[in-house]
């Protein structure tokens, strides 16, 4: 991305904005019963002990730690907050792709971004609290969930200053952030997957297992999906800059075979364990797309 990009375009903001990202399974919050609350109509969690200061209620003394302790300590509480969700952006090289090079065409981390930067709009709107995690062979940044309008500037000058890093390691990336993030929300990953299936659907599944929703929107380039290569050409690894000289007319069917098992298996792996899978393709415009899914994901 040589150029800046403002990833808030109105025009299909207009589109979707009507729409809603409503969390079908148990997650920690409530709005106005859109949200279900593990809390069963608590509206508070505690969150840690203090020592008790002159003013502080009485009331919110922890007498138990009293009674081991011989001091007060008073017990802190936090409002719960309406649906947490991550925005897990990939910002790998292989992100950085795309096959038509006019002016007016995007790559798989752009089209990423533009879609990060929707959901987080409309999750903001109908007050939930939005967090964005980028990664390549690591976690690059980590912002916690929060909301408010001012959160939605934090986040898209995030998303305007991404550019491809490095080689990609979903699967230990994608661990590490299940062991990070402790309350359950609603965890959005957007990625090319272009990593072994079988590990990155492990670590999926780490999600599922800490109780998170997981929606997986699997962003393609047109040339990924149909290969339209003909005669001799050299490809370059956008990661590790290997350059190889390939027959496209030798390669293309079985190049076509496993990338269609490729999505087979994401999109069945994903099935198996409730986790939504969105093939998504650079070349329909985001905006139509996301509607689409949302729309289903609605009814």
């Amino acid at each position: 991305m040589n150029e800046k990009r403002t990833y808030l375009d109105p025009n299909a903001l207009s589109r979707i904005a009507g729409m809603e990202v409503a969390a079908r399974l148990v997650v920690e919050g409530f709005i106005s019963g859109m949200h279900k609350s593990p809390y069963q109509g608590f509206s508070v969690e505690f969150v840690e002990h203090r020592q008790y200061m002159p003013g502080d209620e009485i009331r919110y003394i922890d007498w138990k730690v009293y009674g081991k302790s011989d001091r007060y300590y008073i017990k802190k509480f936090e409002e719960d907050t309406n649906l947490r969700s991550y925005l897990v952006l990939d910002t790998s090289g292989s992100m950085g792709f795309k096959s038509d090079k006019s002016s007016n065409s995007i790559t798989k981390l752009e089209y990423g971004c533009y879609l990060a930067a929707s959901l987080t709009y409309l999750m903001l709107k109908q007050r939930d609290s939005v967090g964005l995690v980028t990664f390549d062979d690591r976690l690059e940044t980590y912002i916690p969930p929060r909301n408010g309008p001012s959160h939605l500037h934090v986040i898209i000058s995030e998303l305007e200053k991404s550019l491809p890093g490095k080689e990609t390691n979903i699967s230990t990336t994608f661990h590490e952030l299940a062991q990070r993030i402790i309350r359950r929300g609603l965890v959005i990953i957007i990625s090319d997957l272009l990593d072994d299936p079988e590990q990155v659907l492990k670590s999926l599944k780490h999600f599922r297992h800490k109780k998170h929703e997981v929606i997986v929107f699997h962003i393609l380039d047109p040339a990924e999906l149909t290969f339209p290569f003909d005669g001799s050409v050299m490809f370059k690894d956008m990661e590790t800059q290997r350059q190889l000289p390939v027959e496209t007319d030798i390669l293309k069917d079985e190049y076509l075979r496993k990338m269609k098992l490729l999505i087979s298996e994401y999109k069945n792996g994903c099935n198996a364990s409730s986790i939504d899978y969105v093939q998504m393709d650079t070349s329909v415009p985001f905006d139509y797309a996301l509607s689409i899914y949302l729309s289903k994901r609605k009814k």
